[in-house]
């Protein structure tokens, strides 16, 4: 009996690992070069909201890779209306990578999950037909247990981009990390941007040799 338990167990072991490797194949990022643009684009948690613009994630995250990063965020703005601006500043920047980071607003409006989902699926559709590439941050919806909804997950799989679905709920919930009920401090982006670096170490746009 002990030996068919342990069979099992090595099984779904192995069924495990060879998903998380598979997983970790699929969501993989070209190098980036030295004269890259990264593009990052979201609302108010992109925009730096709560802390002086140099402490924003994205100039935090210029400084630690010392890459050009464009702050492209708006506060205030719902997934539908980040789905038409994006074309024009695809078009207008022409990025080598962008971070998308969005949804909050929709989940303080409540508006259906699936119109967000969609619009966070043409955002990804339209940054890859470009040419560029593309990474996501999942945003929780309001709640203590600060959860990104599953939808980042289907997305991230479909497209096959890397995907941190848990450093702004682990933010979100810490309110030493925050300057209001929405958004972060100046420690909380440090950490924000801390989590972006380890997501492009892991998917190989970066390596942690040029940190």
């Amino acid at each position: 009996m002990k030996r068919q338990c342990s069979l099992v167990c090595r099984f779904f072991l192995g069924v495990v690992v060879l998903s998380l490797l598979a997983c970790g194949d699929s969501a993989r990022l070209s190098p980036l070069p030295e004269d890259a643009t990264v593009l990052a684009f979201g609302d108010s948690l992109t925009v730096g909201v709560g802390a002086a613009s140099e402490h924003s994630y994205p100039a935090v995250l210029s400084r630690n890779l010392d890459l050009t990063i464009i702050n492209a965020g708006v506060s205030g703005e719902v997934t539908a209306d980040g789905k038409n601006r994006l074309t024009d500043v695809l078009t207008k920047l022409k990025p080598d990578l962008v971070i998308i980071c969005h949804g909050g607003n929709d989940f303080l409006h409540r508006f259906a999950l699936d119109e967000t989902e969609k619009n966070l699926r043409a955002m990804v559709s339209q940054v890859q037909s470009s040419g560029a590439e593309a990474v996501l941050i999942g945003v929780p919806k309001p709640g203590i247990w600060g959860r990104a909804p599953d939808l980042y997950r289907r997305i991230a799989r479909e497209f096959k981009v890397p995907l941190d679905d848990v450093i702004l709920g682990e933010l979100e919930t810490d309110a030493k990390m925050k300057s209001d009920p929405v958004h972060l401090n100046q420690q909380g982006y440090k950490k924000l941007a801390d989590a972006v670096v380890a997501l492009l170490i892991e998917a190989g746009a970066v390596s942690p040799r040029e940190l």
